[in-house]
């Protein structure tokens, strides 16, 4: 039965001339191009602790992939392979349809080849390794943030972390703000253009302040966060400002880029981003000397409203 869904995998997915090799053997055959650099990512999502139990096999596969797609953004990279691990309670064809309904749908988008993996059977979790391609050494950073850089955000922050906190709740949640939880928007074409011009990024998957906190702590500085300045939905931005900053600061699930960049990119920033995919951006705040993450309220005052970030062993 595992090989049935291996057969079934393969008959749908779509390859790439650099793929000398795909799915079938005992590893796939990939041709990098010449000059660039393998950018490799990889992250595994569990039932009921990266997804609710009940989303649907099409958006479990679209996030599966979208999460791993969007640290390929964060270091400025162009996608072009994956491959999957499944592992599923049974042999579920119809399970399998479903997923790879959503998996496939973002995979086109992006020209990403799934090139192999594994399916074995126990609790539900997707695995996923993706890799791309970037210039030799234009790839965005994590340690490159610089004293009296700006602080920036594409798109809004919080939809996600609201959507689940109402499902918790019991409570209906917004579609519009669902749909950021279920299904993400890796921001590609936005890593990429800050290619040059951003000093570090991050993609926001933990939280604003604790993804913003690792780019801190691997360059040696500290940062100031306008809480006043987080961008917010047409949706969420219908909750007072206290009710909606928990969410925006420390909810996660968000997957848009925190990145930095030099005062002098203030008009280059938001210019570069129209022009790569009409990617919304804000600046929220400035790296300074020091060490950590401050969130200041619309008073200047330290704001404790939440902790950093979701981390998976609390």
């Amino acid at each position: 039965m595992e090989f049935d869904l291996i057969t079934r995998i393969r008959q749908r997915v779509a390859t790439r001339d650099d793929v000398v090799l795909g799915i079938g053997d005992d590893a796939a055959l990939l041709q990098p191009p010449p000059g660039m650099q393998l950018a490799v990512s990889m992250d595994t999502l569990n039932a009921g602790v990266h997804f609710p139990t009940a989303t649907t096999p099409a958006d479990i596969g679209w996030k599966a992939l979208a999460v791993n797609l969007s640290d390929l953004a964060a270091m400025g990279a162009q996608p072009a392979w994956c491959t999957l691990s499944l592992s599923l309670p049974e042999a579920d064809a119809g399970f399998v349809d479903g997923f790879l309904d959503g998996f496939l749908a973002l995979s086109a988008q992006y020209g990403v080849a799934l090139v192999g993996g594994d399916t074995t059977r126990g609790p539900l979790s997707v695995c996923v390794a993706v890799h791309g391609f970037v210039a030799a050494g234009a790839a965005l950073r994590r340690d490159g943030a610089r004293s009296g850089d700006d602080v920036w955000v594409t798109g809004s922050l919080g939809d996600a972390a609201a959507a689940l906190a109402a499902m918790t709740a019991g409570a209906v949640s917004d579609r519009a703000m669902r749909a950021r939880l279920d299904r993400p928007t890796p921001r590609i074409e936005a890593g990429r253009a800050l290619a040059g011009i951003a000093h570090a990024c991050i993609d926001v998957s933990d939280g604003l302040l604790a993804d913003l906190g690792h780019v801190c702590s691997a360059s040696g500085v500290g940062a100031r966060i306008e809480l006043a300045a987080l961008p917010a939905s047409p949706a969420l931005a219908r909750f007072a400002a206290p009710v909606r900053w928990p969410w925006q600061a420390g909810g996660g699930d968000d997957y848009e880029l925190c990145f930095t960049a030099p005062q002098a990119a203030r008009e280059a920033v938001p210019r570069a981003l129209a022009a790569a995919a009409s990617t919304p951006v804000s600046r929220i705040g400035a790296i300074t000397d020091g060490q950590g993450v401050i969130a200041l309220d619309p008073e200047g005052q330290p704001w404790r409203g939440t902790r950093a970030g979701y981390a998976h062993f609390a």
